[in-house]
């Protein structure tokens, strides 16, 4: 790769895998909807103006033909998988969410056939599939005997729904740009919570490291990181760019280790090679088939 998509690959990693540390340092003083609105709301605020200046009619033009599976894609990937994250973050360590995170490409070989991919899996790939089931299974184990089947519930939601995204915006949407696809899902989920979130505000005022990781989460983690995001594609190709979701689970444990305090535990030493060598194993075959956002903290 060159310089550049180095950097922007490095970019990514880090901006996607402190977000599970924002969203677990703001959720301890501001409701879910509330946190879930500013992120999507400010992130949408940012990236809106840089749609129209890439040009407004078309963007318009590709919203309006394609608008129902873009509101699907913002199910799948926003609305209902930042909710679901943030909820479960008010129970488990930020650490924890992120490696949940990095089964994402296995659970994305079943929902794939569940929804018609028919493509052959070999003997490499079924074991990778076996050998991820087995990390993630090592990691949740913990968490189930300690009672937070709730929060594991959730993560398992969201992990459907960051695999099922981009399916969706492969088969159905790969004609609107991803800039445009970004912000107007960005918009819908902002639009969604709303209500939610003015239902919802907070009583007292929340600390100044809540609003940093509010701001944080909106236009860092979100507005910027999708920018950087297709600039990575534009660089380095989708296959490559793809390659920083194995990274930034990683990013997130250093992360609550370091600035949360958040225990290593020995079930995520097993757990995190195991999920890394599954997803790698069992998607080495796969074709990225069209740009779409990646797995958001």
């Amino acid at each position: 790769m060159t310089r550049r998509g180095w950097l922007l690959f490095a970019v990514m990693c880090v901006l996607w895998g402190i977000s599970y540390l924002f969203i677990k340092v703001a959720v301890d003083e501001v409701s879910v909807p509330f946190l879930v609105f500013l992120r999507t709301g400010g992130g949408a605020l940012v990236l809106l103006p840089l749609v129209a200046r890439t040009g407004l009619s078309r963007a318009v033009s590709d919203i309006r033909t394609h608008w129902r599976w873009i509101v699907a894609f913002s199910a799948a990937e926003m609305i209902g998988p930042w909710f679901l994250l943030s909820s479960a973050e008010q129970r488990i360590d930020s650490g924890l969410a992120g490696l949940l995170i990095a089964g994402v490409p296995i659970v994305g070989i079943f929902v794939g056939r569940a929804i018609g991919d028919r493509e052959r899996l070999g003997a490499v790939r079924w074991a990778g599939l076996l050998l991820g089931l087995l990390g993630v299974f090592a990691l949740a184990a913990p968490a189930l005997r300690g009672g937070d089947w709730l929060a594991m519930g959730e993560m398992a939601l969201v992990v459907v729904g960051y695999a099922l995204a981009p399916r969706l915006a492969a088969r159905h949407l790969t004609t609107v740009p991803g800039l445009t696809l970004s912000a107007a899902s960005l918009t819908i989920a902002g639009v969604v919570y709303l209500p939610w979130a003015i239902a919802t505000w907070p009583h007292r005022q929340p600390s100044a490291a809540a609003w940093a990781s509010l701001g944080a989460l909106a236009i860092v983690c979100t507005a910027t990181a999708f920018v950087a995001f297709f600039g990575l594609i534009a660089e380095v190709g989708p296959s490559r760019a793809m390659v920083f979701t194995y990274v930034n689970p990683a990013v997130a444990v250093v992360a609550g280790m370091l600035l949360l305090h958040e225990p290593f535990t020995a079930a995520m030493a097993v757990a995190f090679p195991l999920i890394i060598a599954g997803s790698v194993l069992a998607t080495r075959t796969a074709k990225v088939a069209a740009p779409a956002p990646a797995p958001v903290g």
